[in-house]
């Protein structure tokens, strides 16, 4: 268990409301340690006056957990940080056994799963109250389909931009503008990628709605959007396409962040490099020290890297605009510095990127220097590896918007029947032909990939709101159960006729 300095500690308690376990408690203004803890860490990062410290002597019957980073040593009978195992009897156990059968069982009726005609070019029924401008039926494998289609303004609307980039933009929450106008925020970044949060139904209805939706609309396109983040970078954006961040055309996605580069190549790098050192904006990965390191029997080399530390082999990096999306510009301050009782004189110390597309080598002299050298015929083969199974940079767009109200009277005279018919998989919603995920809770609030969608099948209208190609496909008998517009019903080779004979 953790060791509590009790000159040092002030009983202020954050160790005990942190404490996954519920190994400490404050007594007397003073924190106490009970025989629950397994060393997980959390209380010496939040301790504010470095009163607590790793015990360097394991309790027997402990058993230390490999299955991440943090490797807690959980004493016999109790369970580790996450709460998934248990040392019961000396043996790591999984506390839930493996579940094999889901819970959701998917409602997958094929017939009704793809529209029989799409909304693109279909027009609008306006006032709401009329029925929408087509409502086809066909039969398909056997089953009568019904598909009702519209294109629907949408004030409620938006699209989220991923964008596939160790390139730093700008700090969450800062505001995006085209033109100098506010069109959306910078969302909370996601797995490898800067995410834009654009429209919505507050922009839209501001002063500056315009041009919001024209926004929204030229995304959702295909079409090239230039934007900047408020104190941060300058984008030139668009659907399919790598990112231009600053003037700088980004080419590849990273592989993984720093510690997963280290897991994916460790065998690769043992025996080419002492030391690697793999600069992320999130997590930087140090060869020798991680558990991947271990595994093919490396040792820490005594290089410290410029990051704050996590887990074994695992950094926390800063974001900026150097190297990895750090701000580390010049590689030789990835080299926070070598304990030379550790390090040995002509080791290599490869610093790289995610992305392998920036790297150095250096070697460490007699004296503890470091200095940079020519890469080898090996190192160079590692770093073209890393680089080679890294994605295309690329920027996606998902639409977001929602079916409610009136976007539901065209198609029935109960809007609530088709609202839960959407969420029992009785009625499918499509966009311009893509299939659109419904977000659970109440509403069809939808979201859908844009690159599935009809090109060009958006547009906007100056109330101002973005005009969407709905189609809602169900069988026929449901939808007479939800008080469909039944007698506007025409068969999909009646409707191909009327096409022919404009």
């Amino acid at each position: 268990m953790v060791i509590v300095n009790a000159e040092l500690c002030r009983g202020c308690g954050l160790c005990s409301k942190n404490c996954p376990v519920g190994a400490i408690e404050v007594i007397a203004r003073k924190a106490k340690v009970n025989e629950k803890c397994v060393q997980c860490g959390i209380c010496i990062r939040v301790c504010k006056f470095d009163a607590i410290q790793r015990a360097q002597e394991i309790k027997e019957g402990t058993v230390k957990c490999t299955s991440c980073p943090v490797q807690c040593e959980i004493p016999e009978g109790y369970t580790g940080a996450c709460q998934r195992y248990s040392n019961q009897n000396g043996v790591l156990v999984r506390n839930r056994e493996l579940v094999i059968d889901p819970v959701y069982q998917e409602n997958i009726n094929e017939a009704v799963r793809k529209p029989l005609t799409t909304g693109v070019g279909a027009g609008t029924a306006y006032p709401c109250c009329r029925p929408a401008p087509h409502i086809v039926k066909d039969c398909v494998n056997g089953v009568e389909v019904v598909t009702v289609v519209t294109e629907v303004p949408l004030s409620y609307s938006g699209v989220k931009v991923k964008i596939d980039t160790n390139f730093h933009i700008g700090e969450e929450g800062a505001k995006v503008k085209q033109n100098g106008k506010t069109v959306g925020i910078v969302e909370t970044e996601q797995y490898g990628s800067k995410m834009l949060s654009l429209g919505g139904a507050n922009l839209l209805t501001g002063e500056d709605g315009f041009i919001v939706a024209r926004t929204i609309v030229d995304f959702a396109n295909g079409e090239k959007v230039a934007l900047v983040i408020e104190n941060g970078a300058k984008l030139v954006l668009q659907q399919g396409q790598p990112a231009v961040v600053n003037g700088i055309k980004d080419t590849k996605m990273r592989v993984g962040c720093g510690s997963a580069t280290v897991g994916l190549f460790a065998r690769r790098m043992k025996g080419v490099v002492d030391e690697a050192i793999i600069l992320d904006y999130h997590v930087v990965g140090l060869f020798s020290e991680h558990m991947a390191g271990a595994e093919v029997g490396m040792t820490w080399s005594g290089v410290v890297p410029k990051a704050r530390k996590s887990t074994r082999g695992r950094y926390f990096g800063e974001p900026g605009n150097g190297w990895g999306g750090t701000n580390i510009e010049d590689p030789l301050e990835a080299i926070a510095s070598v304990d030379m009782s550790i390090a040995k004189p002509g080791m290599k110390i490869l610093v790289t990127e995610t992305t392998g597309q920036k790297f150095a080598l250096f070697e460490l002299s007699e004296t503890g220097e470091v200095k940079e050298i020519p890469l080898t015929q090996e190192v160079e083969s590692l770093v073209e590896h890393i680089r080679d199974n890294c994605e295309d940079s690329n920027v996606s767009v998902i639409y977001f918007g929602g079916t409610g109200g009136s976007a539901r009277a065209g198609v029935t005279t109960e809007p609530l029947a088709l609202t839960k018919a959407i969420h029992q998989e009785k009625a499918f919603l499509t966009i311009g032909g893509g299939p659109a995920y419904i977000l659970p809770g109440g509403g069809i609030n939808f979201m859908v990939d844009v690159d599935k969608v009809v090109p060009k099948a958006f547009t906007w209208v100056p109330t101002p709101a973005t005009v969407a190609p709905a189609e809602y496909t169900m069988r026929l008998e449901d939808y007479k159960a939800m008080g469909g517009h039944i007698k506007q019903i025409k068969t999909l080779k009646e409707l191909k006729k009327e096409l022919e004979n404009k």
